[in-house]
């Protein structure tokens, strides 16, 4: 932008105002001087014609021409300035005679087109005037009667108008004199304005530009006119008192300089006793972290009682009220764990024993994993729990996952907790990506109540919340948000939030975690779903989006319908399309369209019973929200009919697990080791549930003592415990006894990473957190240890059991229908290979797959699989001959194999 000077805007501001209102003035006289003008001009010929027009009413009616001739030049001569010709028209509109001869008349002639009903005619030709007025027979003959008036014709005047414009310019110049007179007269007080005023102004702005520079002696001279005297003296008292200030500004300088040098001295003092003080922190600090995971210890101890007995009183015939009393208890000792599992991560976080791990995993399945866990809270709660993972993040990482699933957790669990109704959505998007790196980012974002913004930087600091109050309504420990952000920063990543009261919150993370270098999802081809058409009803905006995203990926067409009514009720393409429902949207009075055999309902919580009796008899597929990849996939492959039973476990026995008999436990010999007898009794009941041989012993001599006398699958062993521990046990029994190669496995209280580093090291094989999970004790077992029905045969009587939901009689069925339809199958196989039809083999191979879905048979239902899939993709049969043969072999096996479960 330009700068001017004041000398500029002086000029400008007295100049433009006076200019202008000169203009103004100027031309608003001059336009009423000229309106003045051709107001007269018209009023004088107005004032002739009118006269004129009544007197040559005679002339006209006696045609006489003499009499009109002299009436019009005696006008002519009375008015010769002003008018310029007359002319006076018949009724035919020829002229009767005029006051000066020429040959054209038709300035003056009246157009065809015109008439005198509005009187008085005016007409402009440029600087010609020209009035007509009409001549009207005023007189009537003797004896005629009244009528309507008649015209005789017109008279035509010619004006003059170069007096008038004359006197127009007059006017003008006149006007721009007194205009160019007015200017001059402003530039006169203007300059003098000008000496007076900006001159000295300029004097000072160059004095306070020498000040500035430093040159404090400099002073304005002179005598100044009103308040610039006054300023020109508040500047020389300010270059005065700058001066003084500067003197006593070194002076203080000097004085500082000479305190610096004390304090230093001072500072290095200060510096060795905070490094003691440091030396002392960290001891505490370490002091403190021990003391907290050895409280942990002490309390997961008695928490693994409390937990595991509540969860096996459970399995027992249970009054209501009974049921409710324990499911409270287990509840609150949940929560309890929790709180000690935050805290023991925050110590672990502040003394910086948090190691990560780098193990290879699949980002997806990891996701959909912590979101069933947290989906019963979010559907308790009524609420719209959606995932979105972009096309574009890779799946196969490697990094902690169990860390990445607690951050997850933290935010998702955070999220539900403080939203009452609405929508909680977490998005995974790639950020960057390098050959070596892989950033994500992620938001979880809620219409919960949102958070003040005067509370906002509480929220990241330790044992800090937004409503600290003691009658706050959602409770927690205020650990979780400062674990997520110490662990995001430990995986190189940010986290922040935005949020407005009532409204919700965001927030948002990045994580960088290196990418894996081979694959370990498996891939969710297109090839198969080619063709596959899908009819959506989703109403909710956000779940919509997010199942049409993961359609997308496969390029399906989805058709998107508000109600079941909008369903045609036939197909309008084949195949049928998929029906993709929410169950949420339907009624128990509503009927699944028959004529499209593929239903897939998604279901949210708890279902009505009415859905859950159709999905077991096949009429539909149940799956559960919010959706991940691969399950939708699998969902898509087949038709509901094709996919009976297995999308819900059978109905629950009335009698609980614990009761199985010793044919359904697996014959293995274990061995649990604990030095308090309420830890020892709950795994030992644990485990007597899963094996048909448990020894106990109370410490680790016992534990000695029996591996010295019995051959052991697998001991349990506690670490903490008198005379001699876990590790001495362990050591020992690596040395000599008869189970030096058995697996031995720790069950402590200790999570501290270089702990578990220590108990593996000392020879043991695998670690069991407590408090002792049912499920987590179950895949340790199943990990280590093999029963002899799963290792051998080619029938697996507990996956039988398992697929039948814990029904023995069930499960035979299931085993004996397969079974007898081994002849048939064969057959259909070995037609189908002579002709070399791959169309009747795939039928054939795909019918057989979903029969040994349920009935214990894994390695005839992988290679099924293997088949089906191969033909899917396009492969001819003369490249499948060896799985084809084995196929053959596995049916023969497993109908020797039935034979003595079926006689059983």
């Amino acid at each position: 932008m330009t700068k001017y000077s004041l000398r500029t805007w002086v000029l400008v501001l007295a100049l433009a105002p006076t200019m202008l209102v000169g203009l103004i003035l100027g031309g608003y006289f001059t336009s009423s001087r000229f309106s003045e003008l051709e107001t007269t001009l018209l009023r004088q010929g107005t004032n002739i014609i009118e006269p004129l027009a009544i007197a040559c009413e005679y002339g006209l009616q006696a045609q006489n021409r003499e009499y009109t001739k002299r009436l019009i030049d005696q006008v002519q001569r009375h008015n010769a300035g002003l008018i310029k010709t007359i002319a006076v028209f018949d009724n035919q509109n020829q002229v009767l005679v005029s006051s000066r001869y020429q040959r054209d008349f038709e300035l003056l002639r009246m157009p065809e087109n015109r008439d005198f009903q509005q009187g008085l005619l005016l007409e402009h030709y440029g600087d010609i005037l020209v009035l007509r007025a009409p001549v009207i027979q005023e007189a009537l003959p003797m004896g005629s009667e009244p009528g309507p008036r008649t015209q005789l014709g017109y008279v035509s005047i010619q004006l003059n108008k170069h007096e008038a414009l004359l006197e127009q310019y007059r006017a003008a110049v006149v006007a721009f004199i007194v205009v160019l007179l007015g200017v001059q007269l402003n530039l006169l007080f203007t300059f003098r304005l000008l000496k007076n005023v900006t001159a000295p102004i300029t004097e000072m702005v160059r004095a306070v530009a020498k000040i500035r520079e430093g040159k404090l002696n400099t002073r304005l001279e002179g005598d100044l006119i009103g308040e610039l005297d006054s300023l020109k003296r508040g500047i020389n008292a300010m270059a005065a008192s700058l001066a003084e200030y500067h003197d006593e500004m070194q002076q203080n300088i000097d004085q500082a300089t000479s305190d610096l040098r004390e304090t230093l001295e001072q500072i290095e003092i200060q510096n060795v006793e905070l490094d003691i003080a440091k030396k002392r922190a960290l001891e505490a600090s370490r002091i403190k972290s021990e003391f907290l995971a050895n409280m942990s210890h002490e309390l997961r101890t008695p928490l693994n009682g409390v937990i595991g007995f509540t969860r096996q009183l459970l399995k027992t015939p249970l009054h209501d009220n009974q049921r409710d009393y324990l499911q409270t208890i287990e509840r609150s000792a949940t929560n309890l764990l929790s709180i000690i599992n935050d805290i023991l991560d925050f110590s672990k976080l502040e003394a910086g024993k948090m190691v990560l791990e780098k193990v290879p995993f699949a980002l997806r399945d990891s996701v959909d994993e912590t979101l069933q866990l947290l989906s019963g809270s979010a559907y308790d709660k009524g609420l719209e729990l959606v995932v979105e993972i972009e096309e574009e993040v890779p799946d196969s990482l490697c990094g902690d996952i169990l860390r990445i699933q607690q951050v997850l957790t933290n935010l998702l669990g955070n999220a539900i907790k403080f939203t009452e109704q609405g929508c909680v959505r977490l998005h995974l998007a790639l950020a960057d990506r390098t050959a070596d790196r892989v950033i994500l980012r992620g938001e979880v974002s809620d219409t919960g109540i949102g958070i003040a913004k005067e509370q906002q930087s509480m929220l990241f600091q330790a044992f800090g919340q937004a409503d600290s109050s003691v009658t706050r309504r959602f409770g927690g420990t205020g650990l979780g948000l400062v674990i997520t952000k110490r662990l995001v920063n430990q995986m190189e990543g940010q986290i922040g939030f935005t949020s407005e009261k009532e409204k919700g919150s965001t927030f948002w993370f990045t994580l960088s975690i290196e990418p894996s270098t081979f694959a370990i999802d498996t891939p969710l081809p297109a090839a198969p779903l080619q063709g596959t058409r899908v009819i959506l009803l989703e109403p909710r905006r956000h779940s919509r989006h997010a199942v049409q995203q993961l359609l997308r990926q496969w390029q399906l067409p989805v058709q998107t319908i508000d109600n079941l009514g909008a369903l045609p009720e036939q197909p309008t393409t084949e195949p049928a399309p998929v029906l993709l429902l929410n169950a949420q949207q339907l009624d128990e009075s509503d009927e699944l369209p028959p004529n499209y055999p593929q239903r897939v309902l998604m279901t949210e919580g708890n279902l009505a019973a009415h859905w859950q009796h159709l999905a077991r008899e096949g009429a539909c597929t149940l799956l559960s929200m919010p959706l991940s990849a691969r399950r939708l996939y699998q969902s898509l492959l087949k038709p509901s009919a094709e996919k009976p039973a297995q999308t819900l476990p059978a109905p629950a026995a009335d009698l609980p697990p614990s009761s199985q008999s010793s044919n359904e436990r697996a014959p293995i010999r274990l061995l649990a080791v604990d030095d308090n007898p309420a830890n020892l009794k709950l795994i030992t009941t644990l485990l007597t549930e899963m094996a048909q041989n448990v020894d106990s012993a109370r410490d680790g001599q016992a534990a000695v003592e029996k591996c010295c006398q019995h051959r052991y699958d697998a001991i349990f062993m506690d670490i903490q415990m008198p005379e001699m521990d876990g590790l001495q046990a362990t050591a020992i029994i690596r040395r000599d006894s008869l189970n030096r190669h058995t697996p031995i496995i720790a069950v402590t209280a200790h999570t501290l990473a270089d702990e578990q580093s220590r108990i593996l090291a000392a020879g043991m094989d695998d670690c069991l957190t407590k408090p002792i999970d049912e499920q987590s004790l179950a895949r340790t077992l199943k990990h280590w240890v093999r029963s002899p029905q799963e290792s051998e045969g080619a029938v697996n009587w507990p996956l039988a059991l398992s697929q039948a939901g814990g029904n023995p009689s069930l499960a035979k069925e299931m085993l004996a229908m397969l079974v007898d339809s081994i002849p048939e199958t064969l057959a259909e196989l070995d037609h189908a290979i002579t002709m070399g039809e791959n169309d009747a083999l795939l039928r054939c191979v795909h019918k057989l797959h979903g029969a040994t879905c349920y009935s214990g048979v894994p390695d005839l239902q992988k290679i099924c699989a293997q088949i089906e899939s191969s033909l899917k993709q396009g492969q001819e049969m003369e490249h499948l001959e060896p799985e084809l043969m084995e196929l053959q072999d596995q049916l023969n096996l497993v109908a020797t194999a039935a034979r003595p479960y079926l006689a059983a």
